[in-house]
């Protein structure tokens, strides 16, 4: 049985992509992920994260998707749609890229069966599903697309930076760094989710005001 974990990484920031992967294997070469040291990737120092990425690679089938902020965007402005439901869209495309026999996801929605039942619409067979809150966390193959998720996304953060020759920070709202610098440029760089509330509040305020009265 081949079985598969999907994860993002970069839900929350107004800066970047969100980035979302899977990862399978066979159930009977799982154990060697975990003799690796996967586990969420939170728990990981980056350069264990770093090391466990090309492991991961070499072990596991895998597949990446970036989503850009305009799509983000999108989704989040839509009446049709949702953040969630654009996680779910990118789910199934990934699911059905690498059509696991059984596949667990990190749910981002409280509604468990919804999203479950939204995700086996889009799919073009019928896997066995498991859908939970922090899979990373139970589940040693979701572990590792969290890692293959978190190490892209932090990559894309650092070509964001270079290409650009700034330092916005983490890119999220709670770091007074990316606060700042969505005040001063929130008019001038492409990478911002412009639906996020620090960019709203920046636009409204048009970097006049101070970073205490944000």
């Amino acid at each position: 049985m081949i079985v598969a974990g999907i994860e993002e990484a970069g839900r929350g920031p107004v800066i970047g992509p969100l980035v979302m992967a899977i990862a399978s294997i066979h159930h009977k070469d799982e154990f060697k992920l975990k003799a690796l040291g996967v586990k969420d990737s939170k728990m990981l120092t980056p350069l264990q994260r770093d090391r466990l990425f090309n492991e991961i690679k070499d072990l596991c089938e895998y597949k990446i998707i970036k989503i850009n902020p305009e799509e983000i965007d999108k989704a989040v402005e839509s009446d049709e749609s949702n953040l969630n439901w654009l996680e779910a869209d990118k789910s199934a495309i990934l699911i059905n890229k690498v059509k696991p026999d059984k596949v667990t996801l990190d749910c981002p929605s409280t509604n468990l069966k919804a999203y479950k039942q939204y995700v086996l619409k889009k799919l073009k067979y019928k896997p066995k599903i498991v859908v939970e809150h922090k899979a990373d966390e139970k589940y040693t193959i979701v572990a590792a697309a969290s890692i293959l998720a978190k190490v892209t996304r932090d990559n894309e953060i650092k070509k964001l930076k270079a290409k650009h020759g700034v330092n916005f920070g983490s890119g999220y709202p709670s770091d007074p760094l990316t606060i700042e610098f969505t005040r001063e440029n929130f008019d001038k760089y492409p990478f911002f989710r412009k639906s996020w509330d620090t960019w709203q509040k920046a636009k409204r305020l048009g970097g006049q005001k101070k970073l205490g009265e944000f």
